[in-house]
């Protein structure tokens, strides 16, 4: 009698877009922007360039998904921290809040990997876009419009300078300068 031979078809397997993600950003911390590859995402992943290129496209889509990926997360955090308000001036104050309470080393790491992946123009461009979405519909004829912008600047500001490490604060130096951001929004919309 014949042996005959059972071969599986099954559905190929699927790649963990967020798990490259992940990898990609280990990559970045462990060994600089310069190692990251799409070769070397393959590797780590244990897939095909083809695979890595199937998610991302190119190493600037791959960027652009990790730049999105922690924009995204950002803005959930502070929608959260809205407590379903809707006004720009709360916005403000639950990105503020929510810098606030972030963690130096997450942020510190993230930072150094954004600037040594040095964005191209588009992935500039988007930066610059999200940004204006942050103050968009705040009315600055107004003096609490122009102190929530102040307040949003200085938020960004400690943020990157205690991000890249320019400036050594410990907890409370650092609850101090926000304590000092948030005086200057309105009370009603920092309770």
């Amino acid at each position: 009698m014949e042996s005959k031979k059972h071969t599986k078809i099954g559905r190929p397997r699927t790649i963990d877009r967020n798990h490259l993600l992940d990898l990609a950003e280990k990559i970045v911390l462990e060994h600089g922007a310069p190692s990251l590859t799409i070769d070397a995402l393959a590797k780590a992943a244990g897939i095909t360039k083809g695979g890595v290129q199937y998610c991302f496209g190119t190493k600037d889509g791959l960027i652009d998904a990790m730049l999105t990926r922690w924009g995204n997360k950002f803005d959930k955090q502070v929608t959260a921290e809205k407590n379903g308000k809707t006004d720009m001036l709360s916005h403000i104050a639950a990105h503020i809040r929510v810098t606030r309470d972030s963690d130096p080393l997450s942020d510190s790491r993230f930072a150094a990997m954004l600037a040594s992946l040095s964005p191209n123009a588009e992935q500039l461009a988007d930066t610059q876009q999200w940004y204006r979405q942050q103050l968009e519909g705040l009315d600055v004829s107004t003096q609490q419009g122009r102190n929530a912008r102040l307040a949003f600047i200085a938020n960004e500001g400690a943020f990157l300078l205690r991000s890249f490490q320019l400036f050594d604060l410990n907890e409370d130096e650092w609850q101090q300068i926000f304590r000092d951001i948030e005086k200057l929004l309105p009370k009603k919309i920092d309770d």
